[in-house]
């Protein structure tokens, strides 16, 4: 495996991961911005030692590179995905796709022509408490989900700030996906998208950098609210309402180590009204590392996806809908 960028929040973690793993070679990595490269040269860690491309050509037309991590920002990323699968190489990609989405559906369509896998980098899959809550809304044991409620704020720096806001939708487009990823996964295709993406603090206009967004389906509401200013230690919540019964993952929802269960009647081992389910939990960087094992299986043939690509679709279609850019 290769790494394509280095300028994703998760670019690092991510190499790390392919360190780690036993099945991996990592072959090195491209950044194509070298005052980027250097600076990472120069700071020690993750990035001292491995080999760097002197151009993109040197990684995509090398075919013992199997598959890349696009690891580029927002900006840059959706470009460089699509370099890797004109080359013939699976992607594990890092949040969120882009906002161009004829660019996207285009990328999909000849990764699935070219047999290839492109598997999304939202690490909430791989934590066991949203893994519980799914399973409990699945099977049918919460009863018919009426609302999900999910909160995932942040406080960033001016210079942060100054970055996302390229992107329409601000703060809500660099974190959306994530909780979206859930709730879809959960509920399906909303019928409405309604969103409330606001400047409030009057640093770096236009980002958003208050944002609610509802999500209207057949029977059931979703809300996701997210904030760039909110004080640290942030808040993030993850809360799921259905007719039998209910389940929020208590705060911090990293490492996701509580799920307060509420129940209509005592069944599945667990008792009728409030009780508090403990969870074994997982960090960020071991979520980057199953993220990986799953993306290995898969190319592997040992393991379907864990999300279907029409699910990968599904979430980047919802959250440019709700950032405006394509119409809802």
């Amino acid at each position: 495996m290769a790494q394509y960028g280095t300028k994703h929040g998760h670019a690092r973690g991510k190499l790390q991961a392919m360190f780690v793993n036993p099945d991996v070679e990592v072959a090195g990595v491209f950044e194509p911005d070298a005052q980027q490269r250097q600076k990472l040269q120069a700071n020690g860690g993750t990035f001292a030692d491995v080999h760097w491309f002197a151009d993109a050509a040197e990684m995509l037309d090398d075919e013992t590179i199997v598959a890349i991590a696009s690891e580029g920002n927002n900006v840059e990323s959706l470009d460089q995905t699509e370099q890797i699968v004109n080359a013939g190489k699976h992607v594990w990609y890092d949040k969120p796709a882009g906002e161009n989405w004829q660019q996207w559906q285009r990328v999909i369509n000849t990764a699935q022509e070219k047999s290839l896998l492109v598997q999304m980098g939202y690490m909430l899959r791989y934590h066991s408490a949203f893994k519980q809550v799914a399973e409990w809304v699945k099977s049918g044991f919460l009863g018919d989900v009426f609302s999900v409620r999910a909160h995932m704020s942040t406080n960033i720096s001016h210079e942060a700030r100054t970055r996302i806001s390229e992107h329409i939708g601000g703060i809500f487009f660099d974190l959306g996906g994530h909780v979206l990823d859930q709730v879809l996964w959960l509920l399906g295709r909303p019928e409405k998208v309604t969103s409330f993406l606001r400047n409030d603090a009057d640093s770096v206009e236009p980002f958003k950098d208050n944002t609610l967004t509802v999500y209207e389906f057949g029977k059931a509401m979703a809300f996701i609210s997210i904030s760039a200013l909110e004080p640290r230690p942030v808040a993030r919540r993850f809360e799921v309402y259905g007719t039998k019964g209910s389940a929020i993952i208590i705060e911090p929802f990293e490492p996701g180590l509580k799920v307060r269960l509420c129940l209509e009647e005592a069944k599945g081992g667990y008792s009728q009204g409030e009780q508090v389910v403990e969870i074994a939990g997982e960090s960020r960087q071991r979520t980057y590392e199953l993220e990986l094992d799953a993306f290995l299986a898969t190319i592997a043939g040992t393991q379907p996806p864990d999300r279907p690509i029409s699910h990968e679709l599904l979430v980047q279609e919802t959250l440019l809908r709700a950032t405006g850019v394509i119409s809802s």
